[in-house]
């Protein structure tokens, strides 16, 4: 019987439960920080229980950590959260990236970073952008705080088995257009409720000409179409990522060999699918406070069409008929789980070319983790960020959850390269404007939203 890719992981890993009910996963990775793991550890000690698997739990310290000085954190919840963290892991034997440490950063960096993200595995983590690590063909979603409990104690967690979304994405991406400017495109033609329900797998030429780093901002992003899942089939790319981490298989090419029967069957039918072309793709900007409110670059604003528009253009205090190149911005943010790679920072930096950040602009750059942070250095990355006017930080979550004493002001308009742009999702009264790395850029030293595509043929 044909099956799709989905079906080919989730199967194997059914320990109890008839389809259509909720089955019994195993879990092969569990993934945590400081902030959703508390309770789980406190509640195996009040009823004197071991952790099930802690070889297969992976820990990382990245939403309550300042970007500016580490070492000085002011915050006392965030100070605890932090320490308690590292005494439930000594405690309970789980492996963490301590803090300060090489393998520090967000903990959707970590994981692939380190190796232990493999194609067909289970991946679960108290966040809800897990679906992050389904760019290596895994099954990754994000879980809470009861169920980080329960994966604790059990190494398995109760699903119910969603439909399929196959999404085809065909074409080659203009120049300065980006895999975060597709997902920004999907939100404007179907919402942010699309894929409710189901598993998402993005396939298509499009997708296989991405990079690693492209596909997982890709996936990251499948939480805001509605969806716990989104994958991509692993492929030469996945394995030439893995080959040589810390993590990888030992047996390497055994691996291998498994990782490539992951694919969806050619007759295998997805439960919904949608197709996408790309070539004529524009880079976007979003206006409003929901990732379905954006447009390409260029289009007027809309008309409010309801109160929730209403309420976005009080709050963002825009109005309908501008464009994306009349909104004052002034607080740049290239950061985040979603576009703080090191493409993501290679990419931004094409757009520096020996330009200074506007006046009255204030820009950041927060490497998603210390490897990256590392590598943009040794690259002179940094040091560009740096002669251009920008605040190069330590790794970490930063402004993307204005939780860690770095956040977006009130009533100021920001250029980020984050997953929301929730009513004081980057600080109370931020305004939020999604974008890729190079708008986020190109914005920094324009002083103003700009076509990265023109700015590319300038330099042609």
């Amino acid at each position: 019987m044909a099956k799709t890719l989905f079906d080919k992981i989730w199967e194997p890993h059914v320990l109890a439960g008839e389809t259509g009910d909720n089955q019994l996963l195993y879990i092969d990775l569990h993934m945590i920080h400081e902030v959703t793991s508390p309770q789980g550890f406190e509640s195996l000690r009040e009823q004197s229980r071991p952790l099930r698997a802690p070889e297969k739990t992976l820990a990382t310290i990245d939403h309550n950590n300042p970007t500016k000085d580490i070492w000085n954190i002011k915050d006392a919840i965030a100070k605890q959260q932090i320490e308690t963290l590292e005494a439930n892991c000594r405690d309970f034997g789980v492996e963490l990236m301590a803090y300060g440490s090489l393998g520090q950063g967000i903990v959707h960096m970590v994981g692939p970073e380190q190796g232990a993200t493999q194609p067909g595995k289970t991946v679960v983590c108290g966040d809800s952008h897990t679906a992050t690590h389904g760019a290596f063909g895994a099954i990754a979603f994000g879980i809470g705080s009861s169920e980080v409990e329960h994966v604790f104690a059990t190494q398995s967690l109760w699903q119910k088995k969603p439909k399929t979304l196959g999404i085809k994405v065909t074409g080659q991406l203009p120049a300065g257009v980006y895999s975060k400017d597709i997902m920004l495109h999907l939100f404007h033609l179907y919402g942010t409720d699309f894929g409710t329900g189901y598993a998402i797998e993005f396939f298509g030429d499009t997708i296989e000409a991405l990079s690693m780093e492209a596909r997982m901002t890709m996936c990251n992003l499948g939480i805001e179409f509605g969806s716990k899942y989104t994958l991509i089939a692993p492929d030469q790319k996945t394995f030439d990522y893995l080959e040589g981490r810390p993590k990888a298989p030992a047996n390497f090419d055994q691996a291998v060999n498994y990782w490539k029967t992951l694919y969806t069957d050619p007759d295998a039918k997805y439960d919904k699918e949608i197709h996408l072309d790309v070539s004529n793709l524009a880079p976007y900007v979003t206006w409003g406070t929901t990732p379905a409110m954006g447009l390409p670059y260029g289009e007027a604003f809309p008309e409010a069409r309801d109160h929730n528009d209403e309420r976005a253009y009080e709050y963002m205090d825009l109005k309908a008929g501008m464009t994306a190149q009349d909104i004052p911005v002034t607080n740049i943010f290239l950061g985040s789980c979603t576009n703080a790679r090191i493409e993501d920072l290679i990419e931004g930096a094409k757009y520096l070319k020996g330009r200074k950040v506007a006046e009255g602009v204030y820009a950041v750059v927060a490497p998603g983790s210390r490897a990256v942070k590392i590598q943009a250095e040794e690259l002179g990355l940094a040091q560009a960020y740096i002669d251009a006017g920008f605040d190069w930080r330590e790794p970490g979550c930063s402004a993307c959850i204005s939780m860690n004493g770095d956040q977006v002001p009130a009533g100021v308009h920001c250029a980020s390269t984050t997953n929301r742009n929730f009513e004081g999702r980057q600080g109370p009264g931020s305004r939020t404007h999604l974008c890729s790395p190079a708008m986020a850029v190109l914005a920094a030293v324009k002083g103003h939203f700009y076509d990265t595509r023109l700015d590319d043929l300038e330099v042609k």
